[in-house]
């Protein structure tokens, strides 16, 4: 059979989940709906408001284009509509409640397996399955009191993250993380060489003893997600000012203890429909780093490219020291806290001085850039290798094209 074509599977997924999400119960309605692991009416809904955004947004064509649909039965006010109602169902519904930012995935890496809570469904592995912390998590290099696994970090961060929250954004320190452990010690890395501290075997209820796998679930979609899409289909339909309280849901928890820093924010994002559209960008980036979100949102937004383009441009200049990242000192300064295994670093925040960091007499201190090794490419060039927004999505394997009787091929993506 020869490929279908994109719009054609939206549509089909859109009906398919607006039929689950009639016979599905609510999270915690029945027994069967108590566990994460198990899908529910608020996560049909949720993923059905993923992809109608997905369907209404820009996508690489098959005339190798990138483009907003043609169908009308896809067109952008129709599919905000559908995620705009499918969001303030679920919030409506009463089913779900945010968690503390930390909370969220201390409650994800304990197991616990809750409905009702934050996560949505969970993705559920054996605990011999899985590569959650094994690829994601923050790294131990040996074997300790934590994990009979030394892994971890095979794919961390980029850079940027640790310098794009704000001053006293609690999602920072929960997301990036810039050490590993050796010998159930917390030990710095380097700038190229950070983790998502989402996962962490350090807050698992159970000892991995796998060699392989981890068997933490996969956290799919959590309510946060539905908040923000729900702010960002408001603010299409029906402008800034009914979104601003689903945004500012988010920004309160991420500044729990600074009311006066959340409504400053509210009141310069709100002033037109384009700046709280940039404010959604952003917050998607800061909220959902290391949850794989990021790609398929700057596509549909037509902004893969130019992200990338940007992020370029940033890691130079922090590499440099220019721009805003003038002032950052050259060095962390650490050591080892009281407790024998945390560490304590000085120079990883704006206004922190190497002249303050000398000043501590920590016992180590590093250099604190990108540079790579000889004969690598620079981080910045790794990012991408070819044009993203002519490669949006991995080709049709070799094997696949050669045994389709000339059904399939890469020619949309400029590959013969």
């Amino acid at each position: 059979m020869p490929r279908s074509d994109r719009d054609v599977i939206y549509k089909q997924l859109l009906a398919d989940l607006e039929e689950a999400s009639n016979l599905l119960p609510w999270p915690n309605e029945t027994s069967v709906t108590s566990s994460v692991e198990r899908v529910n009416k608020a996560f049909a809904k949720g993923l059905r408001a993923r992809l109608a955004l997905a369907a209404g947004g820009y996508a690489q064509r098959l005339d190798k284009t990138i483009r907003l649909s043609n169908d009308p039965e896809l067109s952008r006010d129709k599919m905000y509509a559908i995620a705009k109602k499918e969001c303030l169902d679920i919030i409506n519904s009463g089913s779900l409640r945010l968690l503390g930012f930390e909370e969220v995935f201390r409650t994800l890496n304990q197991e616990t397996g809750k409905a009702g809570l934050e996560s949505m469904w969970e993705i559920p592995f054996s605990e011999g399955r899985g590569r959650v912390t094994f690829d994601l998590g923050v790294k131990h290099t040996t074997k300790d009191k934590y994990t009979q696994q030394n892994k971890g970090g095979t794919n961390g961060p980029n850079a940027l993250m640790l310098y794009e929250y704000e001053s006293g954004d609690v999602r920072r320190d929960v997301t990036v993380v810039p050490y590993e452990w050796t010998d159930g010690v917390q030990v710095p890395t380097n700038m190229n060489k950070l983790y998502f501290g989402k996962y962490r075997y350090e807050w698992m209820k159970r000892i991995v003893t796998s060699d392989n796998d981890d068997g933490l679930n996969w956290m799919y979609m959590r309510y946060a997600d539905v908040i923000l899409m729900a702010a960002e289909a408001i603010n299409e339909i029906d402008g800034p000012g009914a979104a601003a309280p689903y945004l500012k849901m988010i920004r309160t928890r991420a500044f729990p203890n600074n009311a006066a820093k959340v409504d400053q924010f509210m009141s310069e994002v709100t002033v037109s429909k384009t700046a709280f559209f940039n404010a959604i960008v952003d917050e998607r980036a800061l909220e959902f780093t290391g949850e794989m979100l990021r790609k398929a949102d700057l596509i549909r937004w037509n902004l893969l490219g130019t992200k990338i383009t940007e992020a370029k441009a940033k890691l130079i200049q922090l590499e440099n020291r220019q721009g805003k990242y003038a002032n950052l000192p050259s060095k962390i300064y650490y050591r080892t806290a009281a407790n024998g295994e945390t560490v304590e670093i000085y120079g990883l925040n704006f206004g922190d001085t190497d002249a303050q960091g000398q000043a501590l007499g920590y016992a180590f201190n590093k250099v604190w850039n990108l540079s790579s090794g000889s004969g690598q490419d620079t981080y910045w060039d790794a990012l991408a290798k070819a044009d993203p927004d002519k490669l949006q999505v991995w080709p049709i394997w070799t094997t696949f094209v050669v045994n389709s009787n000339n059904t399939l091929n890469n020619s949309h993506l400029g590959i013969e």
